[in-house]
């Protein structure tokens, strides 16, 4: 008997990947982005440190409400897709039929060709199929909002973890360069993860993420600079 090999796709990492990289990169860059532009501000070294941890389950909180919320919009959204579909099927299946046929003939399949996949497709699996081909909702790339929201709260907390340990490590004197810096390396390993995760360039990945992170540590340490001047 003839075993057909079961690929395996990136496109499965889809909906984890996308919220484990936006809860860490966001957890390092929002957490070093606060330590710099308090310590500038003439904080003492335990004030950085409880503004830190303040953030660091504020941004956690804020990171699953926010992804449960938007994700569980879509999957709302595709939940009604489905049940307008239902009912469509239900209502006039002969023209959902042509409407699939349709599909297929504009995708390069002979009309008779299409005729028939049409029609075995709806037997086997009506609402799949018009789920799939017609409205883009396949099981692979289905809006899961648990999901998200806690790879998001546990990746952010991670990642706000790494610069926190480095500034309860750090002497006041080098507590700057030392988060920016190693915050700076944290962003890029972490882009280049997530680059080879999905296929992509790794050094592109590495920079993109570094440069805006470079960019936003600058203008926090800035505005917490020149608060800590004027006072």
């Amino acid at each position: 008997m003839h075993v057909v090999k079961k690929e395996r796709h990136r496109t499965g990492r889809i909906g984890w990947l996308r919220a484990a990289v936006l809860g860490a990169n966001d957890g390092i860059l929002s957490t070093s982005s606060l330590v710099l532009g308090v310590a500038p501000a003439h904080a003492t070294h335990s004030n950085v440190l409880v503004a830190g941890v303040a953030g660091l389950v504020a941004g956690a909180m804020s990171m699953a409400a926010g992804e449960y919320v938007s994700v569980q919009s879509q999957a709302d959204t595709e939940e009604a897709e489905l049940e307008l579909e239902r009912a469509e099927l239900k209502a006039d299946d002969t023209g959902e039929r042509k409407e699939l046929m349709a599909i297929y003939v504009a995708r390069g399949l002979d009309p008779l060709l299409a005729t028939q996949v049409a029609d075995q497709l709806m037997v086997h699996d009506a609402l799949g199929a018009h789920a799939r081909d017609e409205l883009g909702i396949s099981d692979t790339l289905r809006a899961r909002p648990i999901q998200a929201a806690f790879t998001s709260a546990c990746s952010f907390a991670i990642g706000a973890a790494m610069p926190l340990l480095v500034t309860a490590m750090a002497s006041p004197a080098r507590l700057i360069p030392l988060v920016s810096g190693t915050s700076l390396l944290f962003l890029a390993i972490l882009g280049g993860l997530a680059a080879r995760a999905g296929g992509a360039r790794v050094a592109l990945g590495a920079i993109r993420v570094t440069f805006w992170g470079a960019l936003a540590m600058a203008l926090t340490a800035g505005v917490g600079l020149l608060f800590g001047t004027v006072a």
